[in-house]
């Protein structure tokens, strides 16, 4: 039985009724671009195969029923009424975070009967909770008429989780779910939401993108996300900007000189004017129709990360480490750091290789064992009945 029929079965064990539709939307691996969204920046997600499926119906009662087959727990039920920013600390807080975004933008949503299903790895840095916010979104947006854009629906679920749940992410991970097109990376300029598809296949050209979860869980409402965000207006506000993203890369040493001996300041800035710069470099070397050279662009990526921002982990450095001394072209961490994934470029002949390298790798440093698999461009969030 296929997982679209699964979750349409379950709702009605569930519900007592068929669902009106059964919707999808994508996680996401970043290829670059890393913590430049919140400072108005660019960045270039693509959707992964892993999704979070949704059977919805409307209710008129004011009602909100939420059940995930991945949670050992029953039906919660919620009144619309009662919804209040940062008052759940669960999983429901990511879906009825959506509804409560699109009630407090004006859009008349009476309540709905919902069962969730994903095979997107939570905390892996791969958007599982972006997923969840924008199938709910779509399906609510189908549902009701709402006429919203792909773009919107994202904006509003952006929201949800800066306000509702509580967690300071940029505009990335809930528009790749939302817009990503299969065989393509997504060059978006996150200050005004202009989009460009950059086409984006690997295995044409004898290529993998392989993506190491290390199994080191993160939590983006974690205080340590929020310090670099504050720590990036800090900069902005110094240097006399409205985001980090006005500091041209030829500027950068006379900005980082105005900044004095703030040093923490100084690294933060660094990282996202020079992340902003690779972005730009990859998506001209993907155009050109070099896209192996995009290997050491991501190797710059995560020294970067690494020193400047300073949110890598052990084993994603050991993971971008043991692959390139295995032969890979390149590799980095990706999403909002202190854990969760990397990512390797190479060459598909290498890749059986570089994957037991890395495995043994971890294995010898008694880290749990790396979960790995293919990265391959995928379609964005979509209704599929």
């Amino acid at each position: 039985m296929g997982a679209q029929q699964q979750v349409a079965d379950s709702f009605v064990e569930l519900y007592g009724a068929a669902p009106e539709g059964v919707w999808a939307a994508p996680g996401r691996v970043n290829l670059i671009g890393e913590h430049t969204d919140y400072n108005d920046g660019f960045v270039m997600p693509f959707a992964l195969p892993h999704l979070a499926l949704a059977a919805v119906s409307r209710r008129d009662d004011g009602v909100l029923r939420l059940h995930s087959a991945d949670i050992d727990a029953g039906v919660t039920e919620l009144r619309l009424d009662d919804l209040v920013p940062e008052s759940d600390k669960n999983w429901t807080a990511y879906p009825a975070g959506v509804v409560w975004a699109l009630r407090e933008a004006g859009h008349a949503v009476t309540g709905a009967d919902i069962h969730l299903t994903s095979t997107v790895p939570a905390g892996a840095g791969l958007s599982s909770s972006a997923a969840l916010e924008v199938v709910v979104a779509l399906a609510l947006n189908d549902l009701y008429e709402l006429g919203l854009k792909r773009w919107q629906l994202a904006r509003l679920c952006q929201r949800a989780e800066n306000v509702y749940v509580g967690a300071p992410t940029g505009i990335m991970d809930q528009t790749a779910s939302a817009c990503c097109e299969e065989g393509h990376a997504l060059f978006l300029d996150t200050r005004d939401l202009s989009q460009k598809q950059i086409p984006f296949d690997l295995a044409a050209e004898g290529m993998r993108l392989l993506v190491v979860d290390t199994q080191v869980k993160h939590a983006h409402s974690d205080g340590e996300y929020g310090k670099r965000r504050a720590g990036c207006e800090k900069g902005a506000a110094l240097l006399g900007v409205d985001a980090l993203r006005d500091i041209a890369y030829a500027d950068l040493d006379a900005a980082l000189e105005r900044l004095g001996d703030d040093e923490e300041v100084r690294r933060l800035v660094r990282h996202v004017v020079t992340e902003d710069e690779r972005v730009e470099q990859v998506v001209a070397l993907l155009e050109s129709g070099d896209t192996r050279a995009i290997g050491p662009v991501l190797i710059a990526g995560h020294a970067s990360l690494r020193d400047d921002f300073r949110i890598s982990a052990p084993e994603l450095d050991l993971v971008v480490d043991t692959a390139l001394a295995s032969g890979a072209l390149g590799a980095r961490m990706t999403g909002g750091g202190f854990g969760g994934s990397a990512i390797v470029l190479a060459e598909a002949t290498d890749v059986e290789a570089i994957t037991k390298a890395v495995q043994e790798a971890f294995a010898a440093a008694g880290f749990t064992a790396p979960r790995v698999f293919e990265a391959v461009p995928s379609a964005g969030a979509r209704r599929l009945n």
